[in-house]
């Protein structure tokens, strides 16, 4: 029951962003629930892990390189074509390169998480991101944007330890201490991460639907067609370079799922109103492709793992 309930997550997602786009006072007054339900998913993520998985991850060097690399190359510049193309205000272009700029979210944890990828692999492609994001996030926006942002970087970091890093941390060694208790609640892990991010995803709708219906269409789309081409893009391009499903889609999801949230809020600070519609859109629609991915994934990776297997033996 609830592995099906887990299944249609891309469904809950789109309802409840419905649901807070029509009726938004059913979710405002949750606004200061966001930072507690993030902790909740990556304590939730944590608690699947051991130490071992993070030693792990930390000897696959290239798919690290290569996830951040593409992150801080396909997103950026993918940003700014698609405003040139879109014939976008200087407003609405610094705002799409902010959020192609920025290190990846830890929506991506999330998603590698439910599509059964590399979740520590995944984190610790974010944290070496959304460290490196401190120079690059400036340096991008300033070349291609012809604008300059200042990063705050002692709040970033702040942010990444306790959202990120301490919750994982607790959930790691809960996990290491008391294996055997843990597995008894471990299917029902996911399932509060889907409850989670879903109410995430809704608050979010609530609390920008004056913007989304006065700007929206036009950034939506370009939104959509730059977190569909990164997606696309990481995974292809991970499979190019011959790495195994599982490191392919944690790949994938680095790259197309940003961390819109500090997008919208360096927008919102040094620019426009305008300028923070994308990272708004952006936080809005990568939860839902990513959960509509991650559920597609979740079902048919070991399907596609075993084929890579065959492919291989062959």
């Amino acid at each position: 029951m609830i592995a099906r309930i887990t299944q249609l997550f891309p469904l809950w997602a789109i309802l409840f962003s419905i649901v807070a786009y029509v009726q938004p006072s059913l979710f405002i007054s949750f606004k200061s629930a966001i930072v507690p339900l993030l902790t909740l998913i990556m304590l939730a993520m944590g608690l699947t892990l051991t130490p071992s998985d993070f030693v792990n991850a930390a000897r696959r060097k290239g798919a690290i390189t290569l996830g951040v690399i593409l992150q801080f190359s396909i997103m950026p510049v993918l940003a700014l074509v698609i405003s040139l193309l879109m014939g976008f205000s200087p407003e609405q272009t610094v705002g799409m390169v902010l959020v192609g700029s920025v290190a990846g979210g830890t929506s991506s944890n999330v998603m590698a998480y439910l599509a059964k990828g590399d979740v520590a692999l995944s984190i610790s492609m974010t944290a070496i991101s959304t460290l490196l994001g401190v120079l690059f996030t400036p340096l991008l926006t300033g070349l291609l944007a012809g604008k300059s942002v200042d990063v705050p970087v002692a709040a970033m970091l702040m942010s990444l330890v306790k959202i990120v890093l301490i919750p994982v941390g607790i959930g790691v060694a809960i996990n290491t201490l008391a294996r055997s208790q843990i597995k008894r609640i471990e299917p029902a892990l996911p399932l509060i991460s889907m409850v989670s991010i879903v109410m995430i995803v809704a608050i979010v709708v609530a609390l920008n639907k004056d913007n989304l219906a006065a700007h929206g269409v036009a950034i939506a789309i370009a939104v959509i067609c730059h977190n569909g081409l990164g997606l696309a893009l990481g995974y292809g391009l991970a499979r190019l370079f011959g790495f195994e499903a599982a490191i392919c889609r944690t790949i994938a999801f680095e790259v197309g799922l940003q961390n819109s949230g500090l997008a919208t809020a360096l927008a919102m600070k040094f620019f426009t109103p305008v300028a923070a519609i994308p990272g708004t859109l952006f936080s809005v629609w990568h939860n839902i492709s990513g959960s509509i991915l991650a559920g597609y994934w979740s079902r048919h990776g070991a399907e596609e793992s075993s084929e890579a297997q065959q492919a291989s033996a062959n």
